[in-house]
């Protein structure tokens, strides 16, 4: 198979895998699309050699969280305007919608680092030691930032207690 089908079919199975860390990572569906293709254009160059290792899987996602943490460093954009405030009130019965939402919100109050540790760790079920390697720090930078973003959420996204509660 030509590296060009290859690469092809690769992103078609995994776009929507890709997209979506994008987006918990960004918060931005706009942006997680930019993400996931600049994350891609700089894949595709290489893909021969990647492909030829293995499984890309890993290494795709480490130039998506890469590309990421790149973005955070040089912007530092703290807060978004958005056009309507966050409703913080939670419904007694919780949708998966709900469920959503709360999720976005509450990962939208953490800074960057914080909110990529915790997809790595929790939503991409990677250890702290892979998430090491994918963010390029120490182990103990990766404890100390879930820690962080931990205790972040409990102080300032409430409503999550309640959804662990409705599960």
């Amino acid at each position: 198979m030509a590296a060009e089908d290859s690469f092809r079919d690769y992103v078609a199975a995994r776009l929507v895998g890709l997209s979506r860390a994008a987006y918990l990572l960004t918060g931005d569906r706009h942006l997680a699309e930019d993400l996931v293709q600049q994350a891609l254009v700089q894949v595709a160059s290489r893909w021969e050699k990647i492909a030829a290792g293995g499984d890309p899987d890993p290494y795709v996602r480490r130039v998506l969280y890469h590309q990421h943490v790149s973005w955070w460093r040089r912007r530092r954009v703290v807060d978004r305007p958005q056009a309507e405030p966050p409703d913080t009130a939670v419904a007694d019965r919780v949708s998966d919608k709900d469920t959503e939402l709360t999720v976005r919100q509450a990962l939208r109050r953490l800074t960057p680092r914080q909110r990529a540790v915790l997809v790595l760790r929790y939503f991409e079920d990677l250890t702290e030691v892979q998430t090491a390697e994918v963010l390029g720090c120490s182990v103990g930078t990766v404890k100390s930032n879930t820690r962080d973003a931990l205790a972040r959420l409990r102080a300032t996204a409430p409503e999550l207690e309640d959804l662990r509660g409705a599960r």
